[in-house]
């Protein structure tokens, strides 16, 4: 029920009195935001005075923006790479933060093939929970009754490992599930889920989707919204469903929970919850068994109001499946974080995806904006770039994202291409455009160029014992698949026809290519099972003529074309698959080891 309209928020009526106090507060960060701004780099820098990194340029205990413009570099990870090594293998003194590190947060851009390690304190745990408190609040200003039922939510955790100096090295939802933010959260009506602890927390993957699905199913009249991190994950979870209903119908017509789930404290929860459902099963069975299963969601989950995914960036080539799986149900993206920092949220959830804009919620960290000029050659340190401020920002361009955060970053370049689309009293709002350099990605994995070329040089050694090699080649994340893959498109140069390589090298090209990926590709494929096996598809003699012809008759210069290593134009993907000679793919699944932390 609705509270007072005399509390009533500029954004809407606040379904409850603790929904008004966190419309309130968005208010108040939102129309202060420049000088929110101000305290949070002053806080900081009070913060972690005393630190090495500051020492080193000298700030001398200055807290104000300008000392800290004109003295501080803007850096990247490799900029960090020695002190965040130190603290890595056990350096406990004060080098980025005053604060003790507590762990690392692996961030899913990558350094030399590696995860990024981004230190952070715990009292940003507070911070995390802070921007989740305000996510619902937020969407019951758009849809009603979110109280009445649950969520149906696939939630998992991932590898840790710990650094040589005995810290924990995570994913960043890792870290905040197995939190006590997260596991002792207090009840909530608007963010009941389906999924107990026991299945989210458990770290068998088959083990934890299994157990959510089934729970999943057995409260399917309660579900009200269904959702993942990812698009691809809730198609991942869809997926599952095609390959197990069977089991799973037999579970809930039993009661017997699948001998497959050996986890004790799972099969203790779920034998609480697990009562033997005869209608239930013979329902699952019959929708399951149709030859289409366009709509499954709402077929099985009738009350469902909206898919909670994230669909900007990467992910948004998975939106006509999810139209397809849903019956085109909205998709909300509610927030916009990062490893490095949580940056804000949407403030309107239920717009198209096509719209999404996130505002920055002030508080968070300290930010600036890198005008981001495609075409230039960068800055050195003669020439350091003009950071704009965040309330400083202009409708229409873009930047690159630059953050201060209280575990230690200053000034640090986050990657992320950001397109300004209005305000929200004075805080900016923005289009999230990709990625800076990521040229494929199917899931959390990103790969650029630099790592594609190194991958197709490594499998092309391959194919010298035959006379044969690759004279052109590009790429395109296929996502008609489930879990979706990389293709990569050869020609070849064969110069003895009959000694041509066979079916079975080109398949171990795949796999070398794959071996040459990075680790967070790697741990897709081999452990998440998000990522299917990547592909070869070698196309006939002069295919990348016709591709260069193609767009030069789109306007293309003939002096300034370049094959494009990556292609996601439709027409582009159909010339190529026109062109086809044969398609291989990846025998077996590349090498990987949760236990690197050198």
């Amino acid at each position: 029920m609705a509270v007072d309209s005399a509390i009533s928020s500029p954004l809407g009526p606040p379904a409850c009195e603790k929904d008004a106090k966190a419309l309130q507060f968005i208010e108040e960060m939102t129309r202060n935001a420049d000088a929110v701004q101000e305290r949070v780099l002053a806080d900081i820098l009070t913060q972690n005075s005393r630190t090495e990194y500051l020492a080193r340029f000298k700030l001398n205990a200055a807290t104000d923006r300008q000392s800290f413009k004109s003295k501080l570099p803007v850096i990247t990870y490799e900029d960090l790479q020695p002190e965040i090594q130190r603290i890595a293998n056990g350096d406990r003194s004060a080098i980025l933060s005053a604060h003790p590190i507590s762990e690392f947060l692996t961030s899913s851009g990558t350094s030399a093939g590696e995860r990024k390690l981004m230190p952070t304190i715990k009292e940003e745990l507070d911070r995390r929970q802070l921007l989740y408190s305000l996510l619902m609040p937020v969407m019951n200003l758009y849809v009603p009754d979110l109280d009445k039922g649950k969520g149906l939510y696939f939630l998992f955790v991932k590898s840790e490992t710990r650094t040589p100096g005995g810290l924990l090295a995570r994913p960043v939802l890792t870290s905040y599930y197995k939190s006590e933010h997260f596991k002792t959260r207090p009840y909530d009506p608007y963010n009941v889920y389906t999924s107990p602890n026991e299945a989210i927390l458990c770290p068998d993957s088959f083990q934890s989707m299994y157990t959510q699905m089934l729970c999943g199913l057995h409260d399917r009249h309660q579900v009200l919204r269904v959702g993942a991190v990812f698009a691809s994950g809730l198609l991942r979870a869809i997926r599952f469903l095609q390959l197990n209903w069977e089991q799973l119908s037999v579970d809930i017509e039993t009661g017997d929970l699948n001998q497959k789930i050996t986890d004790p404290s799972l099969r203790e929860c779920m034998a609480k919850m697990l009562k033997p459902n005869p209608e239930l099963a013979r329902f699952v069975r019959q929708e399951c068994s149709k030859e289409s299963w366009e709509g499954i969601i709402t077929r099985i989950w009738p009350n469902t109001k909206y898919l909670d995914v994230i669909v900007t960036g990467a992910m948004a080539q998975y939106i006509p499946t999810l139209d397809y799986y849903s019956g085109g149900l909205p998709k909300a993206c509610t927030m916009y974080a990062s490893s490095e920092c949580y940056f804000g949220l949407n403030l309107n959830p239920m717009c198209k995806p096509s719209e999404v804009s996130y505002t920055i919620m002030p508080n968070m960290a300290y930010f600036e904006f890198l005008p981001h000029e495609p075409n230039s050659s960068g800055f050195t340190r003669d020439s350091p770039p003009k950071l704009v401020d965040l309330v400083d920002v202009e409708v229409g361009k873009e930047y690159e994202l630059v953050i201060t955060t209280y575990a230690g970053l200053c000034r640090y370049r986050v990657g992320d291409i950001l397109r300004v689309t209005g305000f929200h009293n004075s805080a900016p709002q923005f289009n999230f455009v990709r990625r800076k350099n990521v040229l494929l990605s199917i899931d959390s994995d990103k790969t650029d160029e630099a790592e594609l070329q190194t991958a197709v040089e490594n499998a092309s050694q391959l194919l010298r014992e035959f006379n044969t090699s690759v004279v052109e080649y590009t790429s395109y994340a296929d996502t008609n698949t489930i879990p979706g893959h990389y293709v990569i498109y050869w020609e070849l140069l064969v110069k003895d026809a009959a000694n041509s390589p066979p079916d079975d090298v080109l398949k171990q090209c795949c796999l070398a290519m794959e071996q040459s990926l990075n680790s967070v590709y790697r741990q897709g494929r081999v452990a998440d099972n998000s990522i299917g096996p990547l592909e070869i598809r070698v196309v006939k003699n002069g295919t990348f003529e016709e591709l260069m012809d193609y767009a030069i008759s789109r306007g293309a210069s003939i002096n300034q074309y370049k094959v494009p290593r990556c292609v996601n134009f439709t027409p582009i993907v159909e010339l190529l698959d026109s062109r086809l000679v044969s398609a291989h793919f990846s025998p077996s699944l590349p090498h990987w080891n949760p236990e690197r932390r050198r």
